[in-house]
């Protein structure tokens, strides 16, 4: 339905011309394609994926991307689902290192499994989002990102190890990418890398396994076989499920405010949660990680002073052809396994990172903070350095405790819990997210 003549439309709500509306998506596209592209290159390699089965892999996850894309960026009203705000959906950096440590001590099919409950808790939980989103502060969640980094860099080395003269030249070639790029360029530097390293290979003599096919093809479901629903093995992805709602809250205020819309993160969020859960239903089906909506985007809305919500909807489109193109994702599966290894250093370096950034923005002057960081690292740090180190315990408490990630995340919010309530009162404000718990109407 058009607006009337003379009416005010928001500059979210704008529709642009075709040929505005085209350019502008592909820079969105740019922004977005190296995440899809990266993660599963990764779980390919990781899983030690046939060529046909990464691109058919590949050929999913890029599908999914475009209908999140969608659902966020048009809606849909009648189910409360999507923002209706320009955002992009892709596999969460996290997401991907859980779904494949997951994967690594429980087999592929136990992952999708994760995956599948993960997402259908996900939209359980929603109602609940006001009093949920409180359990994880920066404090929780930073704690939880960098032992996520850590753990998946001592799972990607060995890859880099394989070649290592080819690893650490792809390192090479991204670093500098990321050091004289600008803008959109400088989002895609990871991707750009990935392309630098596979042509350095195929200059070195390093042969490329490409599978062969027809022009499209449609990605193959449950390419592990049935998925196993393991409710313990899924604990590390139902905690990064709920920890999304967390950052969820602060990418809907940013993108909000980008576009010049009041933010409303509690009717919001739960509308961005539920697109990400229902397909993240589709990833368990199809063999890939939880999806999660990202801002990534915002820097070219910045940047363009262009706030349409159908710019994203747009690149959604293309991020759906370039699924369906099989030719393209044949090429881009048969990536070399050090030159994937080195990309995946970068992504999950720069996640460590990340974590390290959110614990910056807790009270560590503060005691009670520091001894929560503190333990629960240590926790989280004791499967990772010492993998046995829980042989002996009865195989509920070896998937629980077994997981880095999983022990430490828990660890964090329980710890965080107790030392807030029973711990030496502060005077300064606490860090824990706050947002209305109501999912309004429009």
């Amino acid at each position: 339905m058009t607006a009337p003549a003379g009416a005010l439309v928001s500059p979210v709500d704008e529709r642009l011309p075709v040929r505005r509306l085209v350019p502008l998506a592909c820079q969105h596209l740019l922004a977005g394609v190296a995440a899809p592209v990266s993660s599963v290159v990764l779980i390919a390699t990781t899983l030690g994926l046939s060529p046909a089965r990464t691109a058919s892999l590949l050929s999913a996850t890029l599908m999914l991307c475009g209908v999140g894309a969608l659902l966020q960026s048009l809606g849909v009203r009648a189910l409360r689902v999507g923002a209706r705000l320009p955002f992009l959906m892709l596999p969460g950096g996290a997401a991907v290192a859980i779904f494949l440590q997951t994967a690594r001590e429980y087999g592929p099919a136990t992952a999708s499994g994760s995956v599948l409950v993960a997402a259908a808790f996900l939209l359980c939980v929603v109602p609940f989002y006001g009093r949920l989103v409180r359990l994880f502060p920066p404090l929780v969640m930073g704690t939880t990102v960098v032992l996520i980094g850590i753990n998946m860099i001592k799972v990607t080395a060995p890859m880099v190890a394989s070649g290592p003269g080819l690893g650490f030249a792809t390192l090479g070639v991204t670093g500098l990418l990321l050091l004289v790029l600008r803008g959109v360029w400088r989002q895609s530097a990871v991707l750009l890398g990935l392309a630098g390293g596979t042509l350095l290979a195929v200059l070195t003599g390093t042969g490329l396994h490409v599978a062969h096919g027809g022009a499209f093809a449609l990605p193959e479901p449950f390419p592990y076989g049935t998925p196993h629903l393991d409710p313990l093995a899924a604990v590390p992805l139902l905690v990064f499920a709920l920890a999304s709602l967390a950052e969820a809250t602060g990418q809907t205020v940013l993108n909000s405010e980008a576009v010049g819309r009041a933010p409303d993160p509690g009717r919001d969020v739960p509308r961005i949660a539920r697109a990400d859960a229902l397909v993240s239903l589709g990833s368990g089906v199809f063999g890939t990680s939880l999806m999660v909506t990202s801002a990534e985007n915002i820097g070219i809305v910045q940047l363009t002073r262009v706030r349409s919500r159908f710019v994203t909807a747009a690149a959604g489109v293309l991020l759906i052809a370039c699924g369906l193109l099989a030719p393209l994702t044949r090429v881009l599966a048969a990536v070399p396994e050090p030159v994937v290894g080195a990309a995946g250093l970068v992504i999950y370096a720069v996640i460590a990172v990340m974590g390290f950034g959110m614990l910056s923005r807790t009270d560590l002057a503060h005691g009670t903070d520091s001894v929560v960081i503190a333990l629960a690292l240590v926790v989280g740090m004791l499967p990772i350095v010492q993998p046995g180190m829980y042989a002996g315990l009865p195989s509920w408490a070896r998937t629980l405790f077994g997981s880095g990630v999983a022990a430490g995340a828990i660890a964090a919010v329980v710890l965080c819990a107790v030392f807030r309530a029973l711990g030496p009162r502060v005077t300064a404000a606490r860090d824990a997210p706050g947002a209305p718990s109501s999912d309004a109407s429009p």
